[in-house]
């Protein structure tokens, strides 16, 4: 089965196109700064061909009209017409509690999708713009969404509910829904593989880190807290997003004449290193290099950021009970061996034990990176959270799912 697929953002349409039988990767790519005067598409083959354009386009179906373009042309494509795509699958961030799983599109999920709008207002009515712009050009191919709160809804409720009156979660859905969902579940399952054990038998702490950051307590393969709550900004510190911080705040900047969209703005996209660091960039890079340079203040973010990963570790091992291996993935988690060191050093109460040869040697790609005495285990497992929606395509479709899961 070829298997197209798509993450519609608020200013981006990125994609990639399978062949499911031996789930290679033919092509992938994206169309950038969608609704400015220059948008530019990427386009990357997998025997390395790339393409590189200015487009005209103002929306999503354009967009997608222009990855169309690629895919079809005789000198760089990967299919002869648009009729080999067999499916789709989308990345949808935002599916509540009604859905738990892969489900194909209906008229009913998308109703689910556009519920959520005000749950992620930055994310679900793109997401569902991508839904509509396949439906135009693809007419009766299936579109599968794969929600990134799936993965997260076994939760239990001691874990998802906040302490506030009740009846905001029953009337209005605040509550814990938690994000990334598709990628803690798609390192989940490699830890397994990587281990020789079925991950549904294997307490495991998942961190994805990168400019986005969260970390996932697995017990035997059923999620029981994850650190994003009703949205992606709580939780560890990030790039740009502050990260957990006392509720008082917000009020207090309020009664310092700031308003809602200017608290937003601050706490989603002007904190977390970028805030902290002071060196005018939340990128992990920029700030170890400046640390590294002697910048006091680069330092001072650097430590925030471990040490609030360090705690979320340790909490959650003792939720679990132990754990048999802490994953990273994630740009930071997949890329930077000092920022792992460092996270790792603090851990030793644990019993986890780093091989600092082989961590130093890690970037990009699988490991092992503890020592054979380390009793957790130490992993660094690249996501890929797109195969991981083509798989839920494929396994969707074999089922034929037409209805989300509903819970009680």
């Amino acid at each position: 089965m070829k298997v197209l697929v798509i993450n519609a953002g608020s200013s981006s349409l990125k994609f990639q196109f399978f062949t499911m039988g031996k789930e290679k990767m033919l092509a992938r790519g994206q169309v950038e700064r969608l609704g400015s005067d220059e948008p530019s598409l990427l386009y990357h083959r997998h025997d390395d061909v790339k393409h590189e354009a200015k487009l005209t386009v103002k929306n999503h179906t354009e967009a997608l009209k222009a990855i169309c373009d690629c895919l079809v042309d005789p000198e760089k494509g990967v299919i002869k017409e648009l009729g080999e795509v067999q499916a789709i699958g989308h990345r949808v961030v935002h599916g509540g509690e009604r859905v738990t799983k892969p489900t194909l599109v209906t008229q009913n999920i998308k109703g689910i999708i556009h519920d959520c709008f005000a749950l992620a207002p930055l994310h679900n009515p793109a997401n569902f713009s991508g839904i509509e712009a396949c439906e135009e050009l693809f007419p009766g191919v299936p579109n599968v969404a794969v929600f990134d709160t799936a993965f997260h809804q076994s939760m239990p409720p001691e874990s998802y509910l906040y302490a506030v009156p009740y009846e905001l979660y029953t009337k209005y859905g605040i509550r814990r829904y938690g994000f990334h969902g598709t990628s803690h579940n798609f390192v989940a399952k490699e830890a397994g593989i990587m281990l020789g054990m079925p991950y549904e038998r294997l307490n495991l702490i998942t961190c994805h880190l990168g400019n986005g950051c969260s970390i996932t307590a697995i017990d035997h393969g059923v999620v029981v807290d994850t650190s994003m709550g009703m949205t992606p900004l709580e939780g560890l510190m990030m790039g740009t997003r502050s990260g957990t911080i006392d509720p008082a705040i917000v009020l207090r900047l309020v009664e310092l004449g700031q308003s809602p969209e200017e608290i937003d703005r601050m706490l989603n996209k002007e904190s977390g290193l970028l805030g902290v660091a002071g060196i005018g960039s939340g990128d992990m890079r920029d700030v170890i290099a400046a640390e590294l340079k002697g910048d006091q203040q680069a330092l001072r973010a650097r430590r925030m950021f471990t040490s609030r990963i360090v705690k979320f570790i340790g909490a959650y091992f003792s939720l679990l009970g132990g754990a048999d291996a802490i994953v990273f993935c994630g740009g930071i988690g997949e890329w930077s061996s000092y920022i792992r060191a460092k996270i790792v050093r603090k851990l030793s109460c644990l019993d986890v034990e780093l091989d600092e040869k082989v961590n130093s040697r890690c970037s990009g790609e699988r490991d092992i990176i503890s020592t054979q005495r380390s009793r957790t285990k130490l992993l660094v497992i690249p996501t890929n959270e797109e195969l991981m929606i083509a798989r839920g395509v494929v396994k969707t479709l074999d089922n034929q799912i037409t209805e989300p899961e509903t819970g009680e």
